[in-house]
């Protein structure tokens, strides 16, 4: 599933859409990713709109257009943004298209574990509105993080970290890359870590988000951009992969439901 800066590389996409007219909309009003929404309602007020802007926070992205209008997209585990010629004829996996005068901006999610959500009014919905701080913003302390893992105390760190109340846009890989780095196995209890390595949690969670928006799918490049070699990221599910700080082989385990690697040499329980 894309991740925090994975998902602002697709939000990046539609953005020379911005500033244009919506001329129509297509859409497949039967496919899952509308289960939240109404696709009548969608037509109906973004066809004529002007796409205004852009932003992402945690796995979501908003996209603003004129009328009050407020368009909600969640890319799942397999959903994509991209910018087609104005001509272009959707395909099946195409759920929604706005269409404008030079070109097409297509959402597409092959297997539809994605979501539109919408909303038209002039404060933002609460599916919006209610996204938890982000980790990079003032409010993502050290405090509230001690006081998060206080209160989750019997469960493992690694689930812990995809806990979207408050670690938002954090997804496997970058729990995995966070607890790495922090030299934290991913089967402590949350409530067994000292106060050094609730603030390692807190530091390398701001480190891996910050470098991730700088690294993956940066602006310059036309496709996604792997962390370099120095990462987990890049061994992780590399069968006999090894640890990049040690040379240790890597253990792959799932925990709280999600497979997980660590460097046993480095990350002691």
């Amino acid at each position: 599933m894309p991740e925090l800066a994975e998902v602002d590389y697709f939000r990046k996409r539609w953005n020379p859409g911005l500033g244009h007219k919506i001329e129509h909309v297509l859409l497949h009003a039967k496919a899952g990713v509308f289960k939240t929404s109404d696709p009548a309602l969608i037509v109906r007020q973004l066809a004529g709109a002007t796409l205004l802007s852009s932003e992402a926070a945690a796995k979501q992205m908003l996209f603003r257009a004129s009328g009050d209008v407020w368009l909600g997209i969640h890319l799942g585990m397999t959903g994509e943004l991209s910018i087609q010629p104005a001509d272009y004829t959707p395909q099946k996996r195409d759920h929604l298209v706005l269409v404008q005068k030079t070109h097409s901006l297509v959402f597409a999610d092959f297997r539809m574990f994605g979501r539109i959500q919408f909303h038209v009014g002039p404060t933002a919905p609460d599916w919006w509105a209610n996204i938890a701080p982000a980790v990079l913003s003032p409010a993502f302390t050290i405090e509230a993080v001690a006081a998060f893992l206080r209160r989750r105390a019997r469960t493992p760190i690694k689930p812990v970290l995809l806990m979207q109340e408050r670690f938002p846009g954090i997804g496997n890989w970058m729990a995995d890359e966070i607890l790495w780095r922090a030299t934290i196995h991913p089967k402590r209890l949350a409530g067994s870590l000292t106060e050094k390595e609730i603030v390692a949690i807190h530091r390398e969670t701001r480190w891996v988000a910050d470098h991730a928006f700088k690294i993956i799918g940066d602006a310059k490049t036309p496709e996604l951009v792997d962390p370099p070699a120095t990462w987990l990221f890049r061994h992780r599910w590399v069968d006999g992969g090894k640890c990049p700080k040690t040379g240790a082989l890597l253990i792959r385990e799932e925990i709280g439901g999600r497979t997980t690697c660590w460097s046993p040499a480095r990350q002691k329980l």
